[in-house]
């Protein structure tokens, strides 16, 4: 399958690669391993601990918007459906009315200055929530915290805020530990560190796309429409940031979804218009070296990201939702997570994701970096 901008050459060696990343958005992702290492000795030195004086909260409300938002949903994911207490995420300029001085509000903002975060913890504020603040060093989210009396962790950018995710996530984690609420204890953290640098190896520019597993995947998704399940609500975490992903880095379209939800809806399109014709029955769907020459113009993908604790009747439908897809012509992309821990598995399954979005960018010929659609939309309101 082609695109119009699609050259696979622009991946075969790191010169190239790089050449084709004038924003290092390749460094930025590699840099998650010392973001969890930096992060953890920021929210301690910052005393994150004081939070739990007042013993657990009846909720936490995580608030942030893109890059800085996926921290509340990573929390919620690692806290898991025992957590004690509700685990939620806002994206917008509203906090709910349930929301009091029995909760604790979390505002992450890599750069400090989004404006629907800032609303929100002024509101939390005005209500007498407990407070912690996640950002830029001397910024406007930094002077509430003070005026607040809130715990602020500084957080130093690696470029982007959706390459600083580790950075933004690990104090909101360790908040969590000190209220009891997650396990997850410093050898997680340097584990997690660990295995995030093991997929940075064996993702990195001058491994060559027939054994580097995100340049093998961009190229096979490029040109076709990913549809992203996720097999738990973990795993369904990380589907959705690789649709972000996708959308930022490589500009490029993805739906996500969460088995067994998106089998009550969109498995549907296997049967619609760009499910014709992926790929004939006499072929292999994940033969990497098959000649595209005869697909159409565009086609579905669906990218299936397993988790190890799954239900087993998602397992079924996991399963059965490829096969039904290969019948139907669909391609089908499964990407497994790594490690026991939920921590360490939905940080293997973003951090390959992450290189699978910046490869698909250079392989089109896009700036990975950059999101100027953002900044006119941004510039219009202002």
């Amino acid at each position: 399958m082609t695109s119009p901008g699609l050259d696979p050459s622009r991946l075969d060696d790191a010169d190239a690669a790089e050449a084709a990343d004038p924003g290092g958005m390749l460094r930025q992702v590699a840099s998650s391993a010392a973001q969890v290492r930096e992060a953890r000795r920021a929210a301690e030195e910052a005393g994150v601990g004081v939070l739990a004086e007042d013993g657990r909260p009846r909720a936490i409300v995580v608030v942030g918007m893109g890059g800085s938002g996926i921290s509340g949903d990573v929390l919620a994911a690692v806290c898991g459906t025992g957590c004690a207490v509700p685990v939620t995420t806002v994206r917008g300029y509203r906090l709910p009315g349930w929301v009091g001085a029995a909760d604790l509000v979390i505002a992450v903002s890599c750069s400090g200055r989004t404006e629907e975060t800032l609303d929100v913890a002024a509101e939390a504020a005005r209500r007498g929530c407990r407070l912690l603040f996640v950002g830029g060093e001397g910024s406007p989210l930094a002077e509430l915290a003070a005026m607040t009396r809130g715990v602020f962790v500084p957080v130093r950018s690696v470029g982007q805020p959706r390459a600083t995710l580790w950075g933004l996530t690990v104090p909101v984690l360790l908040a969590a530990r000190a209220l009891g609420l997650a396990d997850v204890p410093d050898a997680v953290l340097e584990s997690t560190a660990t295995r995030l640098e093991d997929v940075a190896h064996r993702c990195r520019p001058s491994s060559e796309p027939f054994v580097n597993p995100a340049k093998r995947i961009a190229l096979d998704l490029a040109g076709d429409v990913p549809l992203v399940w996720g097999s738990s609500a973990l795993a369904a975490t990380a589907a959705y940031r690789l649709c972000c992903q996708l959308n930022e880095n490589a500009k490029y379209p993805g739906v996500f979804g969460e088995v067994p939800e998106a089998q009550h809806n969109q498995v549907m399109a296997f049967d619609g218009h760009f499910a014709r014709g992926r790929v004939s029955s006499s072929e292999d769907p994940d033969d990497f070296f098959r000649d595209r020459s005869d697909d159409p113009e565009h086609g579905l993908h669906l990218v299936l990201l397993r988790d190890a604790d799954e239900h087993p009747q998602v397992r079924k439908r996991c399963e059965a939702s490829a096969e039904l897809a290969r019948g139907r012509g669909v391609a089908v992309t499964e990407i497994a997570a790594e490690g026991e821990h939920p921590l360490e598995r939905i940080a293997t399954l973003i951090a390959l994701s992450d290189y699978v979005t910046v490869y698909l960018a250079i392989a089109l010929g896009v700036d990975p970096t950059p999101v100027p659609a953002i900044q006119e939309l941004k510039a219009r309101i202002a």
